[in-house]
């Protein structure tokens, strides 16, 4: 006999949330993202600048 799937209160199965929506729907992750990014980015891009500036004599 196969296996049933869970029920909600409603009696139908249970669907599974797909991982992106779960992502998404993570506000904390979100506002981490949104910090860290940038910061990485233009953290990156301001030691490429300050590697460029020529060594003075």
């Amino acid at each position: 006999m196969p296996a049933m799937a869970p029920e909600t209160e409603g009696g139908g199965a249970a669907e599974r949330v797909p991982a992106m929506q779960r992502l998404l729907d993570n506000h904390f992750l979100l506002l981490f993202l949104g910090v860290t990014v940038p910061a990485v980015l233009y953290l990156v891009w301001g030691i490429m600048e300050v590697a460029q500036i020529p060594i003075g004599k």
